[in-house]
């Protein structure tokens, strides 16, 4: 995975503004970093590769709320309750800002919303997307969760301290009188620092502190659970997700690594379509074996027919024309089936009887035949019995 990350200007960007960013291979590792101008950041590649905007620190605002019953992340209202609970505390007015919030919030409990310029980050993101960066995710420098940890960043003569961990985001001039106004710190407590201002820091915290670069920074925020792509920027999270979906696609259709699943993909894909093919050869196989079974004994049995259509029809009408010259009745004819009516129903007197070659109609008879017997008697017998009306009509079940 190659991943870039860029650090989003406070100025209001433009075309010809430089983003600083830093790529990294791992999503942990520090690579190239440097500032480009947003056609020419470099272009993130590989499987799971993304492009994350940063916001800097002093760009956000940290307010703490507990969001009414009946209030989800997903509710259609949240930007309206969250408007309304922040009202009096903010400086400007609630529709020129960008809310966003913290991440598995849920109503009834303290949940933190982070609030910065709506017009600057929506044009800040959109130069990303302009230039064929578009961010996957929007992360803050710094946020409210985890172990408290300290920052102490800038130059000598605007260095700031930074307070980060689930009590909040605080920031105040490093020097000595700032520190009460922060959390304390304890000797246990991770300090870090920018190396202009890490002899100042140690001065100030009275203990060691661990250089960071600010690159490395943006890497670490980069790892932190919050997306700040809510509300009116979601849209264009969904889309910028897609659209990672499909590079990672791309990724893994070409990454090298990928090579000998995709030759086995490609192998499972033939040994299937082979497979199917042999099924169906030998499927055709025994079909057609069926029908020459028979088609020979029909012309076994009946050797005068040389030509064989349906072998079905003209094997019945062969039978029908031997039964015929020999004078042999079959269950189609109306003896027959006046024979099998006596059978099942010797006690009904019929009144009208009409055979029409196939069917034999009959009226008179009493009760339902269902009800009497005499329809399951029949169908024993091999006949099929239908009422309509008050006519009973009996027909051959099937060929003798």
């Amino acid at each position: 995975m190659r991943s870039l990350i860029v650090y989003l200007p406070l100025s209001s960007p433009t075309g010809s503004t430089e983003y600083e960013y830093v790529v990294t291979a791992d999503g942990s590792q520090v690579g190239e970093h440097a500032s480009a101008p947003a056609a020419l950041l470099p272009q993130p590649s590989g499987a799971g590769a993304e492009v994350v905007a940063v916001v800097p620190g002093s760009a956000l605002s940290w307010h703490q709320v507990v969001l009414p019953r009946g209030t989800s992340a997903g509710s259609p209202r949240l930007r309206a309750v969250l408007e309304g609970l922040l009202e009096e505390r903010l400086l400007d007015e609630p529709d020129t800002l960008h809310f966003a919030l913290q991440p598995r919030s849920k109503a009834g409990a303290p949940a933190w919303v982070a609030a910065c310029d709506r017009a600057w980050l929506r044009t800040a993101v959109q130069v990303l997307e302009a230039a064929g960066r578009p961010a996957s995710r929007i992360v803050p420098e710094f946020a409210p969760e985890g172990p408290i940890t300290v920052h102490a960043l800038g130059k000598p003569e605007d260095a700031v301290l930074v307070v980060a961990g689930d009590e909040g985001v605080m920031a105040a001039p490093l020097a000595p009188g700032s520190l009460a106004l922060l959390p304390p710190v304890s000797d246990q407590t991770p300090c870090t620092a920018e190396p202009a201002v890490a002899e100042l820091a140690e001065q100030v915290l009275r203990q060691p502190v661990i250089l960071q670069q600010a690159p490395q920074r943006w890497v670490r925020a980069a790892q932190s659970a919050w997306d700040l792509a809510q509300f009116d920027l979601s849209s264009s999270s969904r889309a910028r997700t897609f659209k990672k979906l499909a590079g990672g696609w791309a990724g893994l259709l070409r990454a090298p690594q990928w090579r000998a699943a995709r030759w086995g993909a490609v192998l499972l894909v033939v040994l299937n379509l082979v497979g199917l093919n042999t099924w169906a050869w030998f499927e055709r196989s025994a079909l057609s074996a069926k029908q020459e079974s028979v088609r020979r004994t029909l012309t076994q049995t009946f050797p005068n027919v040389r030509l064989v259509v349906d072998p079905l029809v003209q094997m019945e009408k062969e039978v029908a024309a031997l039964r015929l010259a020999t004078g042999a009745t079959s269950g189609r004819d109306m003896e027959t089936m006046l024979a099998a009516l006596a059978e099942a129903a010797p006690d009904q007197v019929v009144t009208s009887l009409e055979f029409t070659g196939t069917a034999l109609r009959l009226k008179g008879l009493r009760g339902n035949p269902e009800e009497s017997g005499l329809a399951p008697r029949l169908r024993s017998l091999g006949y099929r019995v239908a009422l309509q009306g008050d006519t009973l009509v009996i027909t051959q079940e099937a060929a003798p």
